[in-house]
């Protein structure tokens, strides 16, 4: 069902892969569009175990593609750097396609919202319960379940 990276040097080791999953600052989340068209936003995100969390408002244009169509892709660019007198980049990246859910119990939503607090304002976070709690009422949360993971790098020596 997914495609096989065809440059076979370049593959990300699982492992890696879910390490750039784990650290990288944000992401594109792509999908297909009501109108036709392909959708893709940069978008927060936190990763725990086999699922990823975003965080966005109750209603909007994505929410409506979601419904249409669950099913995703989400990429992740780490470390790159062109190098010119090469004609090249070096890069690592990772893609993860899954099914989103879009209703989750309020349980679940909190929680969510406490990993991305905790991943993106650690040190705040008292401040950041009392936000997630007075904004909850107007706050969605998404889950990305995993179903097929691939990372991608290429790495260059320096001449």
């Amino acid at each position: 069902m997914f495609v096989d990276v065809r440059r076979k040097d370049r593959i990300l080791e699982n492992e890696l892969a879910a390490q750039l999953l784990e650290k990288g600052e944000y992401g594109f989340l792509a999908m297909e569009g009501v109108n036709g068209y392909g959708y893709g936003i940069p978008i927060n995100y936190v990763k725990e175990g086999d699922s990823i969390y975003f965080h966005c408002a109750p209603e909007g244009y994505k929410l409506e593609c979601l419904r249409k169509n669950p099913n995703v892709s989400f990429t992740v660019v780490g470390q790159t750097e062109v190098i010119p007198r090469q004609f090249s980049t070096a890069y690592e990246s990772v893609i993860v396609f899954g099914t989103m859910s879009l209703e989750l119990s309020e349980d679940e939503r909190r929680k969510a919202l406490r990993l991305l607090a905790r991943k993106y304002s650690p040190q705040f976070e008292e401040i950041g319960e009392r936000y997630i709690e007075k904004s909850f009422h107007r706050t969605n949360v998404l889950r990305l379940d995993i179903v097929h993971l691939s990372g991608k790098c290429k790495r260059i020596a320096h001449a």
